[in-house]
Protein backbone atom coordinates (compact mmCIF):
# COMPACT_ATOMS: atom_id res chain seq x y z
CA UNK A 1 0.00 0.00 0.00
CA UNK A 2 1.35 3.70 -0.76
CA UNK A 3 2.55 5.11 2.09
CA UNK A 4 0.21 8.12 1.58
CA UNK A 5 -2.89 6.14 1.39
CA UNK A 6 -1.86 4.10 4.46
CA UNK A 7 -1.76 7.25 6.36
CA UNK A 8 -4.92 8.60 4.60
CA UNK A 9 -6.70 5.61 6.01
CA UNK A 10 -4.52 5.92 9.46
CA UNK A 11 -6.67 9.44 9.89
CA UNK A 12 -9.56 8.03 9.08
CA UNK A 13 -9.18 5.26 11.79
CA UNK A 14 -8.22 8.20 14.12
CA UNK A 15 -11.16 9.90 13.24
CA UNK A 16 -13.54 6.49 14.14
CA UNK A 17 -11.89 6.88 17.25
CA UNK A 18 -12.65 10.49 18.09
CA UNK A 19 -16.57 10.29 17.67
CA UNK A 20 -18.54 6.98 17.92
CA UNK A 21 -22.39 6.19 18.80
CA UNK A 22 -23.40 4.14 21.60
CA UNK A 23 -25.94 1.80 21.94
CA UNK A 24 -28.51 2.93 23.96
CA UNK A 25 -30.22 0.97 26.81
CA UNK A 26 -33.75 0.03 27.32
CA UNK A 27 -35.13 0.58 30.80
CA UNK A 28 -37.23 3.12 32.65
CA UNK A 29 -39.07 4.61 29.88
CA UNK A 30 -40.68 7.28 31.68
CA UNK A 31 -39.49 10.81 32.58
CA UNK A 32 -37.43 11.54 35.81
CA UNK A 33 -39.69 12.77 38.42
CA UNK A 34 -38.18 16.13 39.07
CA UNK A 35 -38.60 19.15 37.37
CA UNK A 36 -36.39 21.03 35.37
CA UNK A 37 -34.69 24.50 35.34
CA UNK A 38 -33.59 24.69 32.18
CA UNK A 39 -33.13 21.78 29.03
CA UNK A 40 -29.41 22.14 28.50
CA UNK A 41 -26.44 22.30 30.60
CA UNK A 42 -22.82 23.35 29.25
CA UNK A 43 -20.59 22.57 31.73
CA UNK A 44 -16.46 23.33 30.58
CA UNK A 45 -13.77 22.26 32.82
CA UNK A 46 -11.73 25.86 32.55
CA UNK A 47 -8.24 25.23 31.48
CA UNK A 48 -6.55 22.68 33.22
CA UNK A 49 -5.44 24.22 36.50
CA UNK A 50 -6.04 27.90 37.34
CA UNK A 51 -4.86 30.05 40.28
CA UNK A 52 -7.03 32.38 41.84
CA UNK A 53 -4.33 35.26 41.82
CA UNK A 54 -3.95 34.98 38.28
CA UNK A 55 -7.87 34.82 37.55
CA UNK A 56 -10.20 36.47 40.46
CA UNK A 57 -7.80 37.97 42.21
CA UNK A 58 -6.39 40.22 39.13
CA UNK A 59 -3.17 40.18 40.58
CA UNK A 60 -1.56 40.38 37.09
CA UNK A 61 -4.14 42.70 36.04
CA UNK A 62 -7.30 41.46 34.08
CA UNK A 63 -6.58 38.75 32.84
CA UNK A 64 -10.11 37.76 31.78
CA UNK A 65 -11.51 40.52 30.73
CA UNK A 66 -14.57 38.50 28.69
CA UNK A 67 -15.52 37.02 31.78
CA UNK A 68 -15.07 39.14 34.58
CA UNK A 69 -16.12 42.74 35.41
CA UNK A 70 -13.05 45.31 35.52
CA UNK A 71 -10.72 47.43 34.04
CA UNK A 72 -7.41 46.46 35.62
CA UNK A 73 -4.36 46.59 33.17
CA UNK A 74 -2.10 43.53 32.65
CA UNK A 75 1.59 44.03 34.19
CA UNK A 76 3.70 46.04 31.54
CA UNK A 77 6.57 42.99 32.30
CA UNK A 78 4.37 40.29 30.81
CA UNK A 79 1.80 42.18 28.74
CA UNK A 80 4.28 42.68 25.51
CA UNK A 81 3.96 38.84 25.22
CA UNK A 82 0.25 38.60 25.01
CA UNK A 83 -1.22 37.76 21.66
CA UNK A 84 -3.70 39.87 20.06
CA UNK A 85 -7.24 38.75 21.02
CA UNK A 86 -10.28 41.49 20.71
CA UNK A 87 -11.58 43.37 23.59
CA UNK A 88 -15.23 42.60 24.74
CA UNK A 89 -17.71 44.41 23.53
CA UNK A 90 -20.83 43.94 25.95
CA UNK A 91 -21.68 42.57 29.75
CA UNK A 92 -19.09 40.89 30.84
CA UNK A 93 -20.05 36.73 31.02
CA UNK A 94 -20.18 37.20 35.00
CA UNK A 95 -22.81 39.62 34.51
CA UNK A 96 -25.16 36.86 33.21
CA UNK A 97 -25.22 34.57 36.53
CA UNK A 98 -23.21 34.41 39.61
CA UNK A 99 -20.03 33.98 40.57
CA UNK A 100 -18.12 31.98 43.18
CA UNK A 101 -15.46 33.31 44.58
CA UNK A 102 -14.30 30.80 47.45
CA UNK A 103 -14.98 27.55 45.97
CA UNK A 104 -13.15 24.71 46.64
CA UNK A 105 -11.30 21.20 45.03
CA UNK A 106 -10.85 20.24 48.82
CA UNK A 107 -9.65 16.17 48.93
CA UNK A 108 -7.60 14.40 47.38
CA UNK A 109 -4.12 14.64 44.85
CA UNK A 110 -4.34 18.22 43.03
CA UNK A 111 -3.72 16.40 39.79
CA UNK A 112 -5.55 16.99 36.85
CA UNK A 113 -6.91 13.39 36.57
CA UNK A 114 -8.15 13.37 40.54
CA UNK A 115 -9.60 17.20 39.44
CA UNK A 116 -12.06 15.68 36.62
CA UNK A 117 -12.80 12.24 37.88
CA UNK A 118 -13.89 14.33 41.02
CA UNK A 119 -16.05 16.77 39.24
CA UNK A 120 -17.08 14.62 37.20
CA UNK A 121 -18.53 11.50 39.37
CA UNK A 122 -19.20 13.75 41.73
CA UNK A 123 -17.12 12.32 44.19
CA UNK A 124 -13.60 12.75 45.95
CA UNK A 125 -10.81 10.16 45.69
CA UNK A 126 -7.85 10.41 47.98
CA UNK A 127 -5.45 8.72 46.51
CA UNK A 128 -4.03 9.04 42.89
CA UNK A 129 -6.00 7.32 40.34
CA UNK A 130 -5.08 4.44 38.13
CA UNK A 131 -4.86 6.47 34.55
CA UNK A 132 -5.62 2.69 33.00
CA UNK A 133 -8.87 2.21 34.37
CA UNK A 134 -11.95 3.50 34.62
CA UNK A 135 -14.02 5.57 37.16
CA UNK A 136 -15.48 3.74 40.09
CA UNK A 137 -18.41 5.86 41.12
CA UNK A 138 -20.62 6.77 37.86
CA UNK A 139 -20.44 9.99 35.91
CA UNK A 140 -22.52 12.54 35.42
CA UNK A 141 -23.04 11.65 31.87
CA UNK A 142 -24.32 7.36 33.50
CA UNK A 143 -26.33 9.38 36.07
CA UNK A 144 -28.27 11.48 32.97
CA UNK A 145 -28.51 9.02 30.54
CA UNK A 146 -29.59 6.09 33.24
CA UNK A 147 -32.18 8.69 35.27
CA UNK A 148 -33.27 11.00 32.42
CA UNK A 149 -35.37 9.57 29.78
CA UNK A 150 -33.17 6.23 28.87
CA UNK A 151 -34.51 5.86 25.48
CA UNK A 152 -33.48 9.55 24.33
CA UNK A 153 -30.69 9.68 21.85
CA UNK A 154 -27.62 9.49 22.57
CA UNK A 155 -26.74 12.35 20.90
CA UNK A 156 -28.22 14.28 23.71
CA UNK A 157 -24.62 13.61 25.57
CA UNK A 158 -21.28 14.67 24.62
CA UNK A 159 -17.87 14.61 26.14
CA UNK A 160 -15.21 16.71 24.45
CA UNK A 161 -11.55 16.87 25.41
CA UNK A 162 -8.60 18.93 23.82
CA UNK A 163 -6.36 15.53 24.97
CA UNK A 164 -6.30 11.69 24.20
CA UNK A 165 -4.70 10.23 26.75
CA UNK A 166 -6.99 8.68 30.06
CA UNK A 167 -9.72 11.29 29.27
CA UNK A 168 -11.94 9.28 27.26
CA UNK A 169 -12.37 7.07 30.12
CA UNK A 170 -14.01 9.29 31.85
CA UNK A 171 -17.84 9.38 29.84
CA UNK A 172 -18.82 6.01 31.79
CA UNK A 173 -17.16 3.95 34.98
CA UNK A 174 -16.94 0.73 36.15
CA UNK A 175 -19.72 0.74 38.74
CA UNK A 176 -22.80 -1.99 38.71
CA UNK A 177 -26.04 -1.12 36.88
CA UNK A 178 -24.30 1.50 34.97
CA UNK A 179 -21.47 1.34 32.03
CA UNK A 180 -20.89 1.98 28.77
CA UNK A 181 -24.63 1.75 27.71
CA UNK A 182 -25.19 5.08 29.67
CA UNK A 183 -21.74 6.56 28.42
CA UNK A 184 -21.32 9.96 25.94
CA UNK A 185 -20.36 10.25 22.86
CA UNK A 186 -16.51 11.55 22.92
CA UNK A 187 -14.86 13.98 20.48
CA UNK A 188 -11.04 14.95 20.74
CA UNK A 189 -11.28 17.69 18.20
CA UNK A 190 -7.27 18.49 18.17
CA UNK A 191 -7.24 14.95 16.24
CA UNK A 192 -8.93 16.79 13.11
CA UNK A 193 -6.84 20.12 13.23
CA UNK A 194 -3.64 19.59 14.68
CA UNK A 195 -0.77 20.13 12.40
CA UNK A 196 0.19 16.18 13.35
CA UNK A 197 -3.69 15.11 12.21
CA UNK A 198 -3.43 17.66 8.52
CA UNK A 199 0.03 15.88 7.89
CA UNK A 200 -1.17 12.28 8.42
CA UNK A 201 -4.04 12.65 6.17
CA UNK A 202 -2.20 14.39 3.45
CA UNK A 203 -3.34 17.55 1.54
CA UNK A 204 -7.29 18.47 1.33
CA UNK A 205 -9.16 16.06 -0.80
CA UNK A 206 -12.64 14.92 -0.55
CA UNK A 207 -13.74 11.57 0.53
CA UNK A 208 -14.20 8.77 -2.05
CA UNK A 209 -16.96 6.03 -1.72
CA UNK A 210 -14.56 3.79 -0.32
CA UNK A 211 -13.57 6.10 2.12
CA UNK A 212 -17.29 6.22 3.25
CA UNK A 213 -17.48 3.23 3.48
CA UNK A 214 -14.35 2.64 6.15
CA UNK A 215 -15.97 5.74 8.20
CA UNK A 216 -19.35 3.24 8.24
CA UNK A 217 -17.35 0.34 9.01
CA UNK A 218 -15.80 1.67 12.00
CA UNK A 219 -18.97 2.72 12.95
CA UNK A 220 -20.29 -0.51 13.00
CA UNK A 221 -16.82 -1.93 15.02
CA UNK A 222 -17.19 0.66 17.89
CA UNK A 223 -21.03 -0.37 17.75
CA UNK A 224 -20.56 -3.98 18.11
CA UNK A 225 -17.69 -3.54 20.61
CA UNK A 226 -20.16 -1.65 22.97
CA UNK A 227 -23.03 -3.67 22.61
CA UNK A 228 -20.99 -6.83 23.64
CA UNK A 229 -19.39 -5.41 26.44
CA UNK A 230 -22.64 -3.96 27.95
CA UNK A 231 -24.88 -6.91 27.54
CA UNK A 232 -23.50 -9.57 30.07
CA UNK A 233 -25.00 -6.56 32.30
CA UNK A 234 -27.92 -4.98 30.46
CA UNK A 235 -30.31 -5.54 27.77
CA UNK A 236 -29.94 -2.59 24.79
CA UNK A 237 -31.01 -1.47 21.68
CA UNK A 238 -28.60 0.31 18.79
CA UNK A 239 -28.94 3.71 17.93
CA UNK A 240 -31.07 4.41 15.59
CA UNK A 241 -30.27 4.38 11.57
CA UNK A 242 -31.21 8.54 11.71
CA UNK A 243 -28.77 9.10 14.74
CA UNK A 244 -26.48 6.71 13.12
CA UNK A 245 -26.29 8.94 9.55
CA UNK A 246 -26.34 12.29 11.22
CA UNK A 247 -23.55 11.39 13.13
CA UNK A 248 -22.02 10.31 10.27
CA UNK A 249 -22.67 13.23 7.97
CA UNK A 250 -21.44 15.50 10.69
CA UNK A 251 -18.29 13.60 11.58
CA UNK A 252 -17.62 13.33 7.78
CA UNK A 253 -18.57 17.12 6.90
CA UNK A 254 -16.30 18.16 9.73
CA UNK A 255 -13.20 16.55 8.58
CA UNK A 256 -13.61 17.27 5.24
CA UNK A 257 -13.91 20.81 6.53
CA UNK A 258 -10.63 20.84 8.53
CA UNK A 259 -8.65 19.01 5.72
CA UNK A 260 -9.78 21.93 3.62
CA UNK A 261 -8.14 24.25 5.80
CA UNK A 262 -11.72 25.92 6.54
CA UNK A 263 -10.69 25.66 10.26
CA UNK A 264 -7.31 27.74 10.07
CA UNK A 265 -8.71 31.01 12.12
CA UNK A 266 -12.49 30.49 12.10
CA UNK A 267 -13.15 32.93 15.11
CA UNK A 268 -11.03 35.57 12.74
CA UNK A 269 -8.88 36.13 15.61
CA UNK A 270 -5.51 35.96 13.53
CA UNK A 271 -2.58 33.33 14.64
CA UNK A 272 -4.27 33.37 18.19
CA UNK A 273 -6.41 30.21 18.06
CA UNK A 274 -4.82 27.64 20.59
CA UNK A 275 -6.17 23.64 21.42
CA UNK A 276 -8.45 25.24 24.11
CA UNK A 277 -10.43 27.84 21.66
CA UNK A 278 -9.99 25.06 18.98
CA UNK A 279 -11.77 23.04 21.79
CA UNK A 280 -14.45 25.35 22.27
CA UNK A 281 -15.24 25.97 18.41
CA UNK A 282 -16.04 22.34 18.32
CA UNK A 283 -18.58 22.15 21.23
CA UNK A 284 -20.11 24.67 19.31
CA UNK A 285 -20.10 22.70 16.25
CA UNK A 286 -21.69 20.08 18.12
CA UNK A 287 -24.00 22.50 19.81
CA UNK A 288 -25.15 23.74 16.49
CA UNK A 289 -25.59 20.18 14.74
CA UNK A 290 -27.62 18.77 17.82
CA UNK A 291 -28.38 21.12 20.56
CA UNK A 292 -27.46 18.40 23.12
CA UNK A 293 -29.09 18.40 26.60
CA UNK A 294 -25.53 17.93 28.52
CA UNK A 295 -22.57 18.84 27.44
CA UNK A 296 -19.02 18.60 28.90
CA UNK A 297 -15.95 19.97 27.69
CA UNK A 298 -12.35 20.65 29.32
CA UNK A 299 -9.89 23.36 28.32
CA UNK A 300 -6.09 22.49 28.82
CA UNK A 301 -3.46 24.74 27.84
CA UNK A 302 -2.79 26.84 30.92
CA UNK A 303 -0.98 23.84 32.00
CA UNK A 304 2.16 25.07 30.60
CA UNK A 305 2.41 26.92 33.65
CA UNK A 306 5.11 24.23 34.20
CA UNK A 307 7.31 26.00 32.79
CA UNK A 308 6.58 29.39 31.25
CA UNK A 309 4.60 31.86 33.44
CA UNK A 310 3.85 34.44 30.96
CA UNK A 311 2.53 31.84 28.76
CA UNK A 312 0.10 30.80 31.14
CA UNK A 313 -0.96 34.16 31.37
CA UNK A 314 -1.90 34.45 27.81
CA UNK A 315 -3.66 31.20 27.79
CA UNK A 316 -5.58 32.09 30.37
CA UNK A 317 -6.68 35.13 28.21
CA UNK A 318 -7.64 32.78 25.42
CA UNK A 319 -9.48 30.65 27.51
CA UNK A 320 -11.24 33.36 28.93
CA UNK A 321 -12.34 34.75 25.35
CA UNK A 322 -13.14 31.21 24.51
CA UNK A 323 -15.46 30.71 27.09
CA UNK A 324 -17.17 34.09 26.59
CA UNK A 325 -17.47 33.01 22.37
CA UNK A 326 -19.12 29.79 23.28
CA UNK A 327 -21.28 31.45 25.77
CA UNK A 328 -22.54 34.19 22.98
CA UNK A 329 -23.05 31.04 20.08
CA UNK A 330 -25.57 29.45 23.00
CA UNK A 331 -27.26 32.45 23.08
CA UNK A 332 -27.31 32.99 18.98
CA UNK A 333 -28.48 29.02 18.61
CA UNK A 334 -31.89 28.47 18.21
CA UNK A 335 -33.08 25.93 20.73
CA UNK A 336 -30.35 26.79 23.73
CA UNK A 337 -30.51 30.46 23.95
CA UNK A 338 -31.87 31.92 27.18
CA UNK A 339 -32.84 27.87 28.19
CA UNK A 340 -29.29 26.88 28.42
CA UNK A 341 -26.58 26.75 31.89
CA UNK A 342 -22.87 27.33 31.52
CA UNK A 343 -21.12 25.95 34.23
CA UNK A 344 -17.13 27.08 34.12
CA UNK A 345 -14.54 25.37 36.59
CA UNK A 346 -11.19 25.19 37.00
CA UNK A 347 -10.56 21.13 38.28
CA UNK A 348 -8.09 22.74 40.53
CA UNK A 349 -5.68 25.56 41.48
CA UNK A 350 -2.01 26.00 41.38
CA UNK A 351 0.94 26.24 44.39
CA UNK A 352 1.05 29.60 45.98
CA UNK A 353 5.24 29.44 45.98
CA UNK A 354 6.82 29.34 42.25
CA UNK A 355 8.97 26.70 41.24
CA UNK A 356 12.41 27.40 39.74
CA UNK A 357 11.85 27.53 36.31
CA UNK A 358 11.98 30.74 34.93
CA UNK A 359 10.67 32.44 31.56
CA UNK A 360 11.50 35.48 29.47
CA UNK A 361 10.34 37.93 31.44
CA UNK A 362 12.51 36.46 34.58
CA UNK A 363 8.72 35.46 36.14
CA UNK A 364 8.77 31.69 37.63
CA UNK A 365 6.61 28.90 36.99
CA UNK A 366 4.03 27.56 38.90
CA UNK A 367 3.30 23.47 39.15
CA UNK A 368 0.17 22.09 41.49
CA UNK A 369 1.82 20.04 44.52
CA UNK A 370 -1.75 19.99 47.14
CA UNK A 371 -1.18 23.18 48.97
CA UNK A 372 -3.81 25.24 50.05
CA UNK A 373 -4.04 27.53 46.77
CA UNK A 374 -3.91 24.62 44.53
CA UNK A 375 -7.17 23.88 46.05
CA UNK A 376 -8.85 26.89 45.94
CA UNK A 377 -10.72 27.77 42.86
CA UNK A 378 -13.81 30.02 41.53
CA UNK A 379 -16.96 28.73 39.69
CA UNK A 380 -19.34 30.69 37.47
CA UNK A 381 -22.82 29.75 37.37
CA UNK A 382 -24.54 31.63 34.27
CA UNK A 383 -27.97 31.32 32.76
CA UNK A 384 -31.40 32.73 32.09
CA UNK A 385 -32.39 35.41 33.90
CA UNK A 386 -35.37 33.89 35.05
CA UNK A 387 -33.65 30.90 36.49
CA UNK A 388 -30.22 32.34 37.52
CA UNK A 389 -29.33 35.26 39.66
CA UNK A 390 -27.62 37.50 37.51
CA UNK A 391 -24.40 39.42 38.17
CA UNK A 392 -24.24 38.05 41.80
CA UNK A 393 -20.52 37.27 43.66
CA UNK A 394 -20.48 35.26 46.37
CA UNK A 395 -16.94 35.78 48.21
CA UNK A 396 -17.44 33.28 51.21
CA UNK A 397 -15.89 29.71 50.70
CA UNK A 398 -19.27 28.26 49.58
CA UNK A 399 -19.21 25.54 47.42
CA UNK A 400 -16.77 22.54 46.21
CA UNK A 401 -15.84 20.56 42.97
CA UNK A 402 -18.65 17.72 43.91
CA UNK A 403 -21.70 20.12 44.34
CA UNK A 404 -21.37 20.49 40.44
CA UNK A 405 -22.94 16.83 39.56
CA UNK A 406 -25.50 17.14 41.89
CA UNK A 407 -26.58 20.46 40.94
CA UNK A 408 -26.54 19.95 36.88
CA UNK A 409 -28.79 16.90 37.95
CA UNK A 410 -31.15 19.07 39.39
CA UNK A 411 -31.01 21.56 37.04
CA UNK A 412 -32.31 19.11 34.30
CA UNK A 413 -34.52 17.41 36.77
CA UNK A 414 -33.35 13.95 37.45
CA UNK A 415 -32.09 14.45 40.79
CA UNK A 416 -34.45 12.92 43.02
CA UNK A 417 -34.14 9.33 40.53
CA UNK A 418 -30.32 8.94 41.51
CA UNK A 419 -30.00 6.31 44.78
CA UNK A 420 -29.15 8.26 47.55
CA UNK A 421 -25.67 8.10 49.01
CA UNK A 422 -24.45 8.51 45.77
CA UNK A 423 -23.62 12.17 45.52
CA UNK A 424 -22.36 13.39 48.60
CA UNK A 425 -22.21 17.27 47.30
CA UNK A 426 -24.92 19.08 47.76
CA UNK A 427 -26.89 21.60 45.14
CA UNK A 428 -25.55 25.48 44.32
CA UNK A 429 -28.87 26.36 45.84
CA UNK A 430 -27.68 30.38 46.26
CA UNK A 431 -26.62 30.93 42.61
CA UNK A 432 -30.34 30.25 41.31
CA UNK A 433 -34.24 32.39 42.13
Amino acid sequence: MERRKFLKKAGLASLGLAASPYILPSGRLFAATGSRMVNHVVFCLFAGGVRDLESIQKAEGNLMPHILSGTEPISGDISGSMDPLPGPSGPRLQEFGTLYKGFKYSTGPTGHINGHNAVITGRYNDTSLNLLSRPEYPTLFEYYRKHYQPERSALDAWWISNQLGPYPDLNYSNYPGYGPLYGANFLAPLSMVSQEGYDAVGSPTNFDPDEKDQINQLQKFFNGNFQAAGESLFAGVPNTREDREALDAFLSQTYQEALAGVYTDPWGVGASMNGDMYNLFFAEKVMEAFKPELMVVNMFDVDVAHQNFTQYCNNLRKADYALAHLWNTIQSTPGMANDTLLIAVPEHGRNLEANTIQDANGRFALDHTGDEMSRSIFCLVAGPNNVVNQNQVIQSTTGETIDIVPTIAKALGFDQDIPGGMLPGRFLNEAFL
